[in-house]
């Protein structure tokens, strides 16, 4: 057993060995430090890279799935209001259901002091939805507009306006607009993802001015995980002709989107770590070059091919471990000193962000240290080969 220790241990030691005494040779040394650093650049920068996507897309997921149901069942066309409130009562009845609300949805404007604004009226029934965040303390029924427009106009809570539909009611003077003068209960947090204004009114206002819609029932439950085992369940518990969209299928394109972005960033960024494993493939041959005659009185004293291999696929692993280890350390120092001071301010008025947020997730970086190893001891082993291919005698000859 000690033999085998000791064989074992043999490679390490003389790897170990080599890796020091390149600092005697300034261009060996040089390209050690060419090839080292050429990994850790890549490291870090693919560090930097993922953790901007991420803190990106978190940004972005959370400003979407905030104003997202978690569960939206489009009941068919044609069902009543009966049949859609008696529906929402059975599906409120669930196990894992925090909330059921009725939605209707349409298009139309609001006028406030001779303005006009063209919105999108959501109709609910109860308290404001989730899928409205915002500072008022006041949820209950009434109608309510986005922080920004409200701002925008200047109208305070309280304030008559009206909204108008895009519906006409027919006359005997001729098609008029159905209008309903109502006063402002509460305002709620304007998403900067959000294209379009959007209001809040009571589902009977709403059903007045849109006439005849399609109902929707948002179903929360709290999490998201536990959103999808719920809608595998509610197929039962639905009419006929009814869809269920959960919020990873009313965000499938934006998730497909940001996992491209994603994917495509990481094999951009690692022909970094690519380039610098070259650069690691001839540091190992140059040193094999220059060690040829001490490879072949190794050979000589009986170390067969094998452990010769190890030896420079050793040595290859603990340049790679070294540049991957300090490229790691400052990628994430980094990240996490941008995120937390928030170095790199973009415009708000542009973006939905003021700042560039960092985040730093555990498989992304294992991902990055585990590819970064694997190419680097590939090239490492591509130089062993040639080092176990060379022969004692002709090795001592030169």
């Amino acid at each position: 057993m000690l033999g085998a220790a000791f064989r074992s241990s043999v490679p390490f030691l003389v790897a170990s060995r080599y890796l020091r005494s390149t600092r005697r040779d300034a261009f060996i040394s040089f390209l050690t430090l060419t090839a080292a650093g050429g990994l850790a650049l890549g490291v870090a920068a693919l560090i930097l890279a993922l953790a901007m996507l991420t803190g990106f897309q978190g940004a972005l997921k959370a400003e979407i799935l905030g104003r997202t149901p978690e569960i939206e069942v489009r009941l068919a066309r044609g069902a009543s209001r009966d049949e859609a409130f008696a529906v929402r009562d059975r599906v409120a009845a669930e196990r894992d259901v925090r909330s059921a609300q009725l939605i209707t949805h349409g298009q139309g404007w609001i006028l406030a002091d001779g303005r006009v604004r063209a919105v999108e009226i959501v109709g609910f029934d109860g308290d404001l939805p989730v899928s409205f965040p915002g500072p008022s303390p006041s949820r209950r029924p009434g109608l309510y507009l986005g922080d920004r427009l409200a701002e925008a106009w200047n109208v305070a809570d309280g304030q008559t306006i009206e909204v108008a539909s895009s519906r006409p009611t027919l006359t005997p003077l001729g098609p008029q607009p159905r209008v309903r003068r109502m006063p402002v209960e509460g305002r709620f947090v304007s998403g900067r993802t959000e294209l379009t204004e959007r209001v809040a009114l009571p589902l009977e206002q709403a059903a007045a001015l849109l006439g005849s819609r399609r109902y929707r029932l948002h179903v929360a439950t709290g999490d998201l995980s536990t959103a999808l085992t719920l809608a595998a369940r509610l197929d039962e518990l639905l009419p006929a002709g009814s869809e269920i969209w959960t919020w990873q299928r009313l965000n499938r394109g934006l998730f497909f989107a940001l996992r491209l972005e994603k994917t495509i960033t990481f094999i951009a960024v690692f022909l970094i770590v690519a380039v610098a494993a070259l650069a690691l493939v001839s540091d190992l041959t140059l040193i094999i070059t220059s060690k040829r005659r001490e490879i072949g009185i190794l050979g000589a004293m009986g170390v067969d091919p094998r452990a010769l291999r190890r030896i420079f696929t050793l040595l290859g692993g603990l340049l790679a471990g070294i540049g991957v280890a300090v490229g790691g350390a400052v990628g994430i120092a980094v990240a996490i000193v941008l995120d937390r001071n928030r170095l790199i301010r973009i415009p708000g008025d542009v973006y939905f962000l003021d700042y560039v947020p960092f985040q730093v997730r555990g498989l992304d970086l294992g991902v990055v240290l585990v590819a970064t190893v694997v190419v680097a001891v590939l090239g490492a082993g591509y130089a062993a080969r040639r080092a176990a291919a060379l022969h004692p005698v002709e090795a001592l000859r030169r």
